[in-house]
Order: C-alpha cells, then structure tokens, then sequence
C-alpha cells in the first residue's frame, strides 16, 4: 500500500479508505500513522478532490496575487499577528522554529521571507475574514469558500483515518474539529535572485514545523519544498510536485497531542529551477490547508498513546493557546 520515490516521502493511495472494504480502511489508516510515527509527511494520491478544482484554484491565486498593491492593500494582515486573515506583503512574515526570543525574532527578520500570501478561514469562524474589493476579483470570495469547504470535507476524512490508525474511535478526532476553524492560504514566492537564495541572504521559507493538527498541501510544478531526513537530522529532501497528490504532514499540535508518538517533520523551500530568460529563482505558487482543532477545547494526550511505559510529557493545553504561543514568534 506504500511506495517510495527518490525523495523517500511515502505514497499512500487514500481512495483505498475512501472507496475500500473495512479490512483496507484499516490498513491504510494504519499506513498513515506508521508514516506519521516514522517520516512526519506523505503523499496522497486519489484523495477526492477534483484536479480541475485544484487548478481553477491556483488560477485562482494567481489572479489576486496579480492585483495592484493598492488593491491587495484593502485586505492587507492586521498587525495583530493572531488575526491571521487578508493579504500580507513580501516580507511582513518570517517564519521561526520555536523562537520566542524578541530579541532573538528581531535579529532573525534581518533575512526575510521572500513570499507573500492570502489567509481564509470558515466564514463563520473565530476570526472574520478580510477580503479584496469584490470589484477587484469577482467571483474569488465564492470560489475561495467553495474550495475551502472541499478542503475540509477531505479533511475530516483523513481525521477518520488517523483516529482508525491510533486504535481510537473513528469519530474521535472528529469530536475536537466540531468549527472547521481552519486556515486555507495561497502563497505566491516571487521571482527572486538565486545567489540570494543560496547565499541565505533570503529565504524563501526557512525551516520550520507547522503548528496545528495537520496541513494539506498543494504545490505547483515548480518546486523547492525539502523535507528532513527522518533519520539524518539536518540533511534536507526533496519533495517534489507529484501531479495528482496532495502533501499531508503533522503539525506540532498533533505531535503534542500524541505524546510525540506522531512525528512533525521540519521542512523548508529552498531556491528552485532558474528560469533561463531572466537569471531568477523562478516563481512558485503553493496552497496550504491547515487543520486546527478547536480554539478553546483543552486536549489531553491522546488515550492510545501513552501508558505506565510511556507516561504523558505535556500538560493539557487548548489550541487558542498553542497557536498564539507560536504566531507570536511570527510576526
């Protein structure tokens, strides 16, 4: 049920758990978390959400990130780092691995993210949604709700899965992810000189773990994500575009949670291909979903993962408070 390319990130044929018998949705969802437990990241391939919906997104995104910077500035990020909607510039953000140092952040920016993107939530979430001009873009507040709803149907699907392959009630994972709270981004990574890129002069995104649950990614063909080695700590991978798959990884919420029997992998984008008219990193279009539990529901570790061997590390946290921990060290 797993097979391996070069990159040595998993492939796991999800309709299988979809579509399959009882006896093959368990054996995928045991697939999924024994990757989980070992890589931290996989590929899903017939995972239920339609190519053509993906691609009219990515057309999508390229058309806002197109938009004038007077037009992107009328749902600009609020300065407030929590209220993680709208559109924030090329580098506002710089993405940091467990530093919350002021200082230390300070000192970090001085090499920042060359990349820019827009943040979407559920509509009726905890955080409202900030939005272009309709005039600007007609008809992306629709497609963008639309597809975020996809995204979270396939997301509670994989919450299944994961919960089956702990050995837990399918429905339990389901049970702390009742508001869909979670956070569709569309990132655009300009062209961009690569001896910047190379040198470290500029990231494009430095090396870090995600926050929440889960994230569902979605890449172009261009390239640049890199994974690390689950088993040679600082020797990076590529994780190249795989036409048909999303990238599924855990999130350091889950690893909490899971008392670290689920792993969450650092990655990171490095310089792709160089487009040969210009001399420039060539430019990238990604689409990340992320998967949060819900804001204000304390979780405990998880009842499967630990035992008199294997006693509980952390103290019962909510999301809402793990979250903010981090996007503090963010923005």
């Amino acid at each position: 049920m797993v097979k391996t390319i070069e990159s040595t990130v998993p492939i796991i044929d999800f309709g299988k758990f979809l579509n399959g018998s009882e006896a093959e949705r368990k054996l995928i969802a045991g697939d999924m978390v024994k990757v989980m437990r070992e890589v931290g990241f996989m590929y899903l391939v017939n995972h239920g959400i339609a190519q053509e919906l993906i691609n009219e997104m990515f057309a999508w995104s390229a058309r806002f990130f197109a938009l004038d910077e007077n037009n992107k500035n009328w749902c600009r990020h609020p300065e407030d780092g929590a209220h993680h909607r709208g559109w924030s510039h090329v580098g506002k953000e710089k993405v940091s691995q467990m530093v919350f140092d002021r200082d230390l952040v300070k000192q970090l920016r001085r090499q920042p993210d060359v990349k820019e993107s827009f943040d979407l939530g559920n509509e009726n979430g905890y955080y409202s949604n900030i939005w272009p001009h309709d005039e600007d873009i007609p008809g992306f507040r629709e497609f963008c709700n639309g597809f975020f709803a996809c995204e979270d149907h396939t997301a509670k699907q994989l919450l299944r899965a994961i919960a089956l392959g702990l050995g837990l009630d399918e429905e339990y994972l389901l049970n702390f992810h009742k508001t869909s709270d979670n956070q569709l981004r569309l990132l655009h990574y300009p062209p961009t000189e690569t001896l910047a890129l190379q040198t470290g002069e500029k990231e494009r995104i430095a090396a870090h773990t995600d926050f929440g649950t889960m994230t569902m990614l979605l890449q172009d063909s261009c390239g640049g994500l890199e994974v690390e080695d689950p088993h040679i700590p600082g020797l990076f991978i590529p994780a190249p575009y795989i036409p048909g798959s999303i990238i599924l990884n855990t999130g350091d919420f889950l690893m909490r949670w899971s008392n670290d029997v689920l792993k969450s992998t650092l990655h990171r984008v490095r310089a792709p291909p160089i487009d040969s008219k210009t001399g420039l990193a060539q430019r990238r279009y990604s689409i990340p979903y992320f998967v949060g539990a819900d804001k204000d529901v304390v979780v405990d570790c998880l009842p499967s993962c630990h035992s008199a061997l294997n006693p509980k590390k952390y103290e019962s946290i909510s999301s809402r408070e793990y979250i903010a921990m981090r996007l503090r060290a963010t923005y």
